[in-house]
């Protein structure tokens, strides 16, 4: 028989960091002012869960993908890029610039469940689409009853 030490308040610690971890994500900081997380814009970002894969889909237009670095270490998903100043000898002529430039940082949480060696990305019409398959021995299967 082991003993186990009885936390009682463990979920409760669990919830508050977890919290505490969403809430330094935010992209707005206390102050209702942006947290770019190191970066000077944040592209925007569909994550989807397929039955086989996640799926992180990012709006990058003008951006070649030779300018983005994509790592996935130690449970976190980093997409980091730029995308370029305009040129000096191009600016005359602008009456409005909207458009962000400069560097951008995402991070994401990814599970322990996904096979990181099978990792793929592919950019499209400005936009990354990077693939994390599931291990095949994590993924749900339907098991069929016979009769008799």
């Amino acid at each position: 028989m082991s003993i186990a030490r009885q936390q009682p308040f463990g979920l409760l610690n669990d919830l508050q960091r977890e919290m505490e971890r969403l809430i330094s994500a935010s992209p707005l900081r206390e102050d209702g002012a942006a947290n770019l997380g190191g970066g000077d814009w944040l592209p925007a970002v569909d994550v989807r869960e397929d039955a086989d894969r996640y799926v992180v889909t990012v709006d990058l237009p003008g951006v070649k993908p030779d300018a983005v670095d994509i790592n996935l270490e130690q449970g976190v998903l980093t997409i980091r890029g730029e995308r370029p100043a305009i040129p000096a000898d191009q600016t005359a002529g602008y009456r409005r610039v909207e458009r962000a430039r400069g560097r951008f940082v995402r991070r994401f949480s990814v599970p322990e469940s996904v096979d990181v060696e099978q990792v793929a990305a592919r950019a499209e019409d400005g936009v990354l689409e990077v693939s994390i398959p599931k291990l095949a021995k994590v993924m749900a299967r339907r098991i069929p009853i016979s009769a008799g």
